[in-house]
């Protein structure tokens, strides 16, 4: 059998590439425009157990889900399984890291003949493993601070239904009807587990645990107070929707008086890498000339451990918790 000559290496390596980066592309792709969202899922497993099912059927769909993750105790993906589901995505996490894992490996061999096997690998675990990842984070948050910026209204619109004598069950269906996402379809699920007979304190401090911001948590602590004390619901919501937005107006004037401050940082974070990469592509030999000294390895650890330092330390200082 004959060797492949040159020509057709090079083509089984654009190959190899375009493949690697269209399984990527196609995963992240999948990922931000899904077909199904949590509402319609969870909608369609309710027909399914339409016929014949029991209270605690379910409930335990509507309730979230408990199962053990096996990668909980890894640093970066170990809340992957929540994250995915307060962003709203109906992937399964094993899915998401099967396939980055997957689209990795092809992009690293693919890479590996042009910027050698070591830069090949971390570029492509950056690229298909790390970025979907990120990706999830960025949709969570994106999504959480949605939720919370409209609180206040359900709120609101919850006290007034109850100031002209709507039930509980009604003003919430109301928010749940009336409102957008995502805090109609959190809303809609509340709404269920009353429907179906859960409590309504249960109900909330199980969409407290889900969403896990503080703001939804003091609403959970209200109904769960209100309900066993009895006082004016519509009062306590009235009140809860002022505090809340004293604090999202907080949060905005704290964010723009820090903003020079956390511009600032992220320069000075970045500026050691930028020079770095700037003087090795003008200058090779600038840092690998002396790469078999002694004292390179150590210094070059030292350097960017401190750099990293930095860029934590500014990061605390900009970064309010309100």
């Amino acid at each position: 059998m004959r060797g492949l000559d040159s020509f057709e290496i090079e083509a089984l390596i654009y190959v190899g590439i375009f493949v690697g980066v269209l399984i990527a592309y196609e995963g992240i792709r999948q990922l931000l425009s899904r077909s199904e969202t949590i509402g319609a899922a969870r909608s369609r497993r309710m027909r399914l157990i339409a016929s014949g099912a029991t209270t605690e059927d379910v409930l335990r769909l509507l309730k979230p889900s408990v199962d053990r993750w096996a990668l909980a105790r890894l640093p970066f993906i170990g809340d992957l399984p929540v994250a995915l589901r307060q962003a709203g995505l109906t992937i399964s996490p094993a899915v998401l890291l099967t396939g980055s894992m997957a689209a990795a490996v092809v992009m690293a061999v693919a890479a590996s003949s042009f910027i050698g096997p070591l830069p090949a690998a971390a570029l492509s675990l950056v690229f298909c493993f790390v970025t979907p990842v990120v990706v999830v984070r960025a949709l969570r948050n994106k999504r959480l601070d949605a939720m919370v910026r409209q609180l206040p209204d359900a709120l609101d619109l919850m006290a007034r239904g109850l100031r002209v004598g709507h039930p509980v069950n009604t003003t919430i269906a109301s928010v749940a009807n009336e409102m957008s996402d995502p805090i109609g379809t959190e809303f809609g699920i509340v709404l269920d587990q009353v429907s179906y007979g859960d409590d309504l304190p249960d109900a909330f401090g199980e969409f407290a645990d889900r969403i896990e911001q503080e703001d939804v948590r003091y609403l959970a602590i209200s109904i769960a107070i209100q309900h066993g004390t009895g006082s004016d619901l519509a009062r306590v919501l009235n009140t809860l929707s002022t505090v809340i937005r004293a604090r999202l107006a907080l949060r905005r004037r704290i964010q723009a008086i820090s903003a020079e401050g956390r511009l600032t940082s992220v320069f000075l974070s970045a500026l050691p890498v930028f020079i770095l990469i700037s003087t090795h592509l003008a200058s090779p030999n600038y840092y690998m000339g002396v790469s078999e000294d002694p004292l390179f390895k150590p210094f070059a650890i030292t350097i960017g451990a401190l750099v990293v330092t930095n860029y934590l330390v500014l990061r605390r200082l900009v970064d309010f918790r309100i």
